[in-house]
């Protein structure tokens, strides 16, 4: 896979039929890597390894409704408290990060609330902290390491 813009770390792989699959701690099962599992994964490794979030405050890959609409978002990140702290959106390396990244992640958290928002496609990452009382948001050079 191609080498992205994180700290290497390193995976559990397995090949199966011409496939290779990805182990996902998070859901402690094999899934198909695709460009954009491969920017899930190291996002979530990099959450864990250099943001220090507990694995156990972290989810990947879940349903949310919007508007009636089914949809998943990539990763989200607690507090103790079980707050939603952080919503990530990941993009295959090859996939532009646009304003419409923008509008689909600020889509997800009309409804999830997050403090921060990640958008990334691996190789270019964009971090924003949300100030709900001026509505407005503060763009940021990395995240915050997660505080206990």
């Amino acid at each position: 896979m191609q080498q992205l813009n994180f700290k290497k770390f390193q995976f559990k792989l397995k090949s199966s039929e011409n496939k290779t699959f990805i182990f996902s701690r998070l859901r402690k099962k094999y899934l198909l890597l695709t460009p954009e599992e491969w920017v899930r994964q190291n996002c979530i490794e990099h959450l864990i390894n250099e943001k220090h979030y507990s694995p156990n405050l972290l989810n990947e890959e879940k349903l949310v409704n919007l508007n009636g609409l089914k949809k998943r978002y990539d990763v989200v990140g607690f507090n103790n408290s079980g707050s939603i702290e952080l919503l990530v959106e990941c993009k295959a390396p090859n996939i532009k990060i646009t304003q419409q990244t923008f509008d689909q992640i600020a889509q997800y958290n009309l409804k999830l609330n997050a403090k921060f928002l990640w958008v990334t496609n691996g190789i270019s990452h964009y971090y924003c902290q949300i100030d709900y009382q001026q509505q407005q948001y503060i763009f940021l050079k990395d995240l915050p390491a997660y505080e206990r």
